[in-house]
């Protein structure tokens, strides 16, 4: 209990601002044809911005279930490589418990465990803490967009899209302290950048990663 309410405490700061992002989902869900209680169902259950958005693409269209299973897998390719990285610590835990923590694994929650896990960290309450609170402010902004996020407007323009972009920054800066990083880095940011207008939303993110998989097993070997 005391690793859930530490991950909740590390990362309420950042949390606070995925309300904005709920609320722009459930305005949009609400315009797209779902009900208030279906927009916040689906948040609660799905809990994943950018495959959400992309299913209302899909609404209310006759839906084609595997054209929406491969978007929905290439936006969300990337927790396969973060349940790798995260592997010696839930490994560890009873699959019940496993499958708990890592419902809530997001982009945020796992990148803020990091110091905490390689500090030397065993509770993945940490995690689970983590990826609680963003749950609870995702499902909190649905609702409030839902409700009335056609009289908010769009958050982008209170400059609330450039917060996760700086929080991921500063992630990232604070393991640059070996040359060795520097490499796969610029590779990975060069491949998504340069990939972004012609491959399909999300395979771009897929194929950075492969790439920087690949360089910094090449610049570690050397």
């Amino acid at each position: 209990m005391d690793g859930i309410v530490k991950g909740m405490r590390r990362t309420f700061p950042v949390a606070v601002f995925v309300v904005p992002f709920g609320i722009a989902f459930g305005a949009a869900a609400v315009e797209s044809g779902l009900s208030v209680l279906q927009a916040i169902a689906m948040s609660a259950v799905a809990f994943s911005g950018a495959a959400q958005f992309a299913v209302l693409d899909f609404w209310p269209r006759p839906t084609a279930f595997g054209s929406l299973a491969l978007v929905a897998l290439a936006l969300n390719a990337r927790h396969v490589i973060m349940g790798a990285v995260l592997s010696p610590w839930i490994n560890r835990l009873p699959l019940p418990r496993r499958i708990l923590v890592l419902n809530y694994l997001s982009d945020v929650n796992f990148a803020d465990s990091q110091p905490a896990f390689k500090a030397g960290a065993r509770d993945a309450g940490i995690l689970l803490g983590g990826g609680l609170v963003l749950w609870a402010n995702w499902v909190l902004g649905t609702g409030i967009g839902a409700a009335a996020g056609s009289l908010i407007g769009d958050p982008a323009r209170f400059g609330i899209d450039v917060v996760m972009v700086c929080f991921f920054a500063t992630v990232v800066t604070g393991h640059l302290r070996r040359r060795s990083t520097l490499p796969p880095l610029i590779v990975a940011a060069g491949i998504a950048a340069l990939s972004v207008d012609w491959l399909p939303t999300g395979w771009n993110v897929i194929l950075a990663a492969l790439a920087g998989g690949l360089a910094a097993v090449v610049f570690r070997g050397r």
